[in-house]
């Protein structure tokens, strides 16, 4: 209905910009819930739990985020952060993102150091490291969504992953080779 008011799953109208610490709380989470594998959580959090960005937003700041180096997320904390509070908000989110995994690394690398060689250990990491792939593939479907399963875009997604997953090749240079044809492509289309 026209001017109803957004429901809570409605992801397409961002909500007013977060405080600094709903900035700070939210990457905390983040960084929390999130450990060894983020991005899905990022991304609940940020586009469908607070709303700060809508799914287009996000997925153009993660593609921004990835050009640039460094990890992902924590590029995309400060960006955010940055977006919505300038330089005190790009130092709080990147505070909230990193404060809680730096504790857990260190915590579980002494546990490790201890107990890494027991079978249940072993059995426990592989089974976190399969759910964690899983949550990736999800999330490349979710940010992909509102890109639109337009054919040029696929035919680049698809060289991507040809180059990178199957042949093995460098990310960069991949990168570097496929971003001008994907402007190239999507430029004659408009």
């Amino acid at each position: 209905m026209p001017g109803a008011a957004p429901t809570p799953t409605d992801v397409s109208s961002p909500r007013p910009p977060p405080s600094l610490g709903g900035l700070f709380l939210g990457f905390l989470t983040v960084g929390l819930c999130g450990f060894g594998g983020v991005l899905p959580w990022a991304r609940r959090m940020v586009v469908e739990q607070r709303r700060w960005l809508t799914p287009a937003e996000f997925t153009d700041l993660l593609g921004l985020c990835q050009f640039l180096p460094g990890p992902n997320i924590i590029n995309m904390s400060v960006a955010l952060g940055a977006r919505f509070h300038g330089l005190p908000g790009a130092l709080v989110a990147f505070s909230g993102i990193t404060v809680a995994p730096i504790g857990v690394v260190l915590t579980l690398g002494a546990l490790y150091e201890r107990f890494g060689d027991h079978p249940v250990v072993q059995h426990a990491i592989t089974g976190m490291a399969a759910a964690a792939a899983g949550l990736v593939v999800a999330t490349a479907c979710k940010i992909a969504t509102p890109l639109g399963w337009r054919w040029r875009g696929m035919v680049v997604a698809g060289l991507a992953f040809l180059a990178i997953g199957w042949l093995q090749w460098p990310l960069l240079p991949t990168l570097l080779a496929l971003a001008p044809l994907s402007i190239v492509l999507h430029w004659r289309a408009a």
